[in-house]
């Protein structure tokens, strides 16, 4: 693997590490890249450009705090922030989302997210599935699937990209490619380094140093011509090569590239917006930006966690740090789509794994409530500036359209050009699943 060594980190077991950015590889320890791309080639591959950005909401957010406000409810339901109007008629929306209110025309939001299993766990979002009923070695998450189908768009990017930090509750880090094997595991940018080439003491820090950058690669690519290439190679191998020594990726990670006013809208990474963020659970504004470049660069799926939502306590003292960071980075997000013309081809999902307790506890926050909880979606081609589905006057359940995991998982396909009723990827035993457990994508959507 050709990997640049980074800033040393502190995981939540206390183990002192060095983060590493593989370029170029699936850091899978084991499996060279002519192996995987020989996986590719028997799975056959598509020309397909679209794209899903998944921005994964740890903890369960609170749906009626952020995007379904109950004002006439009861005080202790109804909590601290009021609604207000955004540039569609009718549509409110929670007061610390300026942003994205002046932009709801760009968004559509679901009130009535119904089929939580009450697992705090990012397996629902990415799976669409039920994770206590899963096939021999498991679901594949979405990247991964389409990892399977369609392989890499660009040579150079792997087309699953794991942007989230690596998180102390460990079922809230993505579960991975699941029976599609580790071929198909999506690229984590940041993690530990097994068996890694350093490209030569080249760190993170000095990553803007386009110079030395390119230096070290030429230094890279002469050797392999001088030492690899005289061998014998096949045209796999050739490929791979060609894959580790590609700036592509680097330069899409490399947020230094971006206009300053691109990167000032953003906003500026917050590692400590919460008590407990150095654990993974951080406000990194610059993972939306990443997210964008990467699927302009070739990316199929860019996941980005951002900060936790787990708030039994103080629910209003956090989400006042929280929520117009997040409304930052998301409108910076899709407003960045759209004016870069890519809003028919890039689905955004923002979401997490339930809602929230509609009374509010003696802790001034919200325990957990799988009963219902929202979702908002943009770009895809999908009709925006509605809201599908509702609540009752509390907040507590789905009284119109109820809209499962599933049916989100199977408008994300469908914005990517997979024909549902068709596709099927088998498990270890050779058994054929459907991508999701509905063939049909939400129809007010698309």
């Amino acid at each position: 693997m050709l990997n640049i060594c980074g800033r040393p980190l502190r995981l939540c077991d206390r183990v002192p590490r060095r983060e590493f950015l593989s370029i170029g590889s699936l850091a899978l320890g084991g499996l060279s890249l002519p192996k995987l791309l020989r996986a590719e080639q028997q799975s056959g591959t598509s020309g397909s450009q679209r794209a899903v950005i998944m921005v994964y909401l740890t903890g369960g957010p609170p749906h009626q705090d952020m995007f379904d406000l109950k004002p006439n409810a009861p005080r202790e339901v109804r909590g601290e922030f009021q609604p207000i109007a955004t540039n569609v008629p009718g549509v409110d929306i929670g007061e610390h989302f300026v942003r994205l209110a002046r932009q709801a025309d760009k968004w559509s939001v679901i009130r009535s997210l119904v089929g939580s299993e009450g697992r705090h766990s990012s397996f629902q979002c990415v799976t669409g599935r039920r994770f206590r009923s899963q096939p021999p070695g498991g679901w594949p998450e979405i990247g991964s699937v389409l990892s399977k189908l369609y392989g890499p768009a660009s040579p150079a990017v792997p087309p699953a990209i794991d942007l989230s930090m690596h998180m102390e509750h460990l079922p809230y880090n993505l579960p991975g490619p699941g029976f599609l094997g580790r071929a198909h595991a999506p690229l984590k940018p940041q993690g530990e380094a097994v068996q890694d080439m350093v490209l030569q003491g080249l760190t993170l820090d000095r990553l803007g140093d386009r110079k030395q950058l390119l230096s070290s690669f030429d230094r890279f690519r002469r050797r392999i011509d001088q030492e690899i290439l005289p061998l014998g190679v096949d045209a796999l191998t050739e490929r791979a090569l060609g894959i580790l020594t590609s700036n592509k990726l680097a330069e899409a990670l490399d947020v230094s590239r971006e206009d300053p006013r691109v990167r000032a809208r953003y906003g500026t990474d917050d590692p400590q917006v919460l008590s407990y963020s150095a654990k993974g659970y951080q406000a990194l504004m610059s993972k939306f930006l990443v997210a964008r470049r990467l699927v302009e660069a070739g990316a199929r799926c860019v996941t980005v966690a951002f900060a936790d939502f787990d708030w039994h306590g103080a629910n209003f003292v956090r989400g006042k740090k929280v929520f117009p960071l997040l409304d930052q980075g998301l409108s910076a997000l899709i407003e960045d789509l759209h004016d870069r013309g890519l809003q028919e081809d890039v689905s955004v999902i923002v979401w997490g794994e339930f809602g929230r307790t509609p009374k509010i506890n003696k802790s001034a926050g919200r325990d957990h409530w799988p009963k219902v909880s929202a979702a908002l979606l943009a770009g895809g081609g999908m009709r925006t500036g509605q809201v599908v589905g509702a609540t009752n006057s509390l907040g507590e359940e789905a009284v119109e359209r109820p809209i499962h995991y599933h049916d989100v998982l199977a408008t994300l396909y469908h914005n990517l050009g997979v024909d549902l009723s068709s596709s099927t990827i088998s498990d270890l035993n050779g058994r054929p699943h459907y991508l999701t457990e509905v063939h049909q994508p939400i129809r007010e959507l698309v």
